[in-house]
């Protein structure tokens, strides 16, 4: 008999190498994704004269620097070129299969990673980006990684990592319609603070979660790291079982059958221990909208602005100060009196396939107005889009449709906000400068950004949506 074990732990268990008396375990790698920023990482390989590992289960990919206006190089800003052709030498060098510029699979790595197949439950997956975590959605342990971990992947395929506390939050009962996963988890960080997981591996649960699409738990898992947790995990069922089943690179046949019988056992225990324990009503949650610069800086779309003055908390009142100065507002001004100068939809957090309909939906038939950018989270997912209309409805309502790129969320490739601009976002992060220099984030869900796109400020979806019901 052993004791109750929880998801994480069942899949840190199997993949441990060594332990080390310190309390760090050389874990094994499933999954390594690289994209234009590992260069580094493969600098030191060459310093080195050293080999990757295992290229197999290495994946390149091209996203955070990619034009989203053309995919001609000689087009686009020379710095810019020069970080996707330098991805494509490092893994070309190194026998990487890599999703190009050029590839008609080619998206961001984390909706790129599901769609083909390459996440899988009950996986270790790593890549240098903070939004890892996003793949704990099918029940894998997924974490953003530091240049010199990424080094240590490509050449030995295991990683160095003290084990996490355990955090399960569980939101109970039902979502009221129209909230969606990107509600849940503003909510959620704004309960426990950016910092309140920091420590912990979290595992998502309750009613609320399991009633989520796929789509919707990757959004859930993708903010995990916002809270500072390590990583974020859903445990794997028959939702992410039917997801998984004819990707392109997923077990098929009596493989697939065999593998979900393994994946079946893997969520946590009955009686498994968790560090700790948040439960939050999901019936309680509205249309959630940030109006700092932090993603815990959240709050329902009828409230209204903090006021500093308020706040017993010190610290607290100074960031919200510094935080009300740099967006631009006044203490105790409602959030439906904020106006936007434009939207951005897209992202490793809201851009897939489910996103772009429920965006869409708010914008058929009306016109934006303001400007705005749409970018699909992949080639594939642009390409469904467009065979369902969805394109026309966003370039009708005045919106510009691109191809797919990390684009305004990072701000790396030209997608940018002007100084001083304020853009309602679908994106991850609102801090100071992320989408430009100076710029001003507000973070939503999809539906949320075009209601915003409408009505030319923060604006709660549902009463768009009441015009026509």
């Amino acid at each position: 008999m052993t004791a109750p074990r929880t998801l994480f732990d069942k899949i840190w268990d199997r993949h441990v190498v060594h332990d080390r008396e310190d309390g760090q375990s050389l874990l094994w790698i499933d999954r390594h994704f690289v994209h234009e920023g590992s260069h580094h990482a493969f600098a030191k390989l060459r310093e080195r004269g050293a080999r990757v590992s295992r290229p197999e289960l290495t994946i390149g990919i091209a996203d955070h620097y990619v034009p989203t206006r053309t995919r001609d190089l000689g087009r686009a800003d020379p710095q810019i070129a020069d970080m996707v052709r330098r991805l494509e030498r490092n893994t070309a060098d190194q026998g990487v299969r890599l999703f190009g510029l050029n590839d008609p699979r080619q998206g961001i790595v984390h909706v790129m990673g599901p769609e083909q197949g390459f996440t899988l439950p009950g996986l270790t997956m790593v890549c240098g980006d903070s939004h890892t975590s996003t793949h704990g959605a099918f029940g894998t342990i997924a974490f953003g990684i530091g240049a010199s971990e990424v080094a240590h992947v490509l050449m030995t395929q295991t990683l160095w990592q003290r084990r996490p506390k355990r955090m399960r939050v569980r939101f109970d009962g039902r979502l009221a319609p129209g909230i969606t996963a990107k509600d849940m988890a503003l909510a959620f960080i704004a309960t426990v603070g950016a910092d309140g997981a920091r420590g912990h591996a979290i595992e998502y649960a309750g009613e609320a979660v399991r009633g989520l699409s796929m789509e919707g738990r990757l959004t859930l898992c993708n903010l995990s790291i916002e809270s500072g947790g390590r990583c974020g995990m859903v445990a794997p069922d028959e939702t992410a079982f039917a997801f998984v089943k004819g990707r392109p690179y997923a077990p098929a046949g009596e493989a697939f059958d065999r593998a979900v019988e393994a994946w079946a056992a893997l969520p946590s225990d009955a009686e498994a221990a968790f560090d700790r324990e948040v439960v939050i009503d999901a019936a309680a949650i509205a249309p959630t909208v940030t109006w700092g610069v932090s993603p815990e800086d959240a709050l329902p779309i009828d409230g209204t602005v903090p006021d500093p003055a308020r706040i017993a908390d010190a610290s607290r009142a100074a960031h919200a100060r510094e935080a009300i100065d740099y967006m631009g507002l006044r203490p105790g001004q409602r959030l439906t009196d904020v106006a936007v100068d434009r939207v951005f939809i897209g992202s490793c957090t809201n851009a897939r396939i489910e996103d772009l309909r429920a965006a869409a939906a708010v914008l058929k038939g009306r016109r934006a107005a303001v400007p705005g950018l749409v970018s699909p989270g992949s080639m594939i997912v642009k390409a469904q889009a467009e065979q369902e209309g969805l394109d026309r409805i966003f370039t009708e309502a005045g919106l510009e449709w691109v191809a797919s790129g990390c684009s305004m969320c990072v701000g790396m490739n030209g997608d940018i906000a002007a100084p001083g601009e304020r853009c309602a976002s679908t994106t991850n992060r609102n801090f100071k400068g992320r989408q430009g220099p100076g710029a001003r984030t507000h973070l939503m869900s999809p539906a949320m950004v075009a209601a915003a796109a409408v009505a030319g400020r923060l604006a709660d979806v549902r009463e768009i949506l009441g015009e026509t019901a």
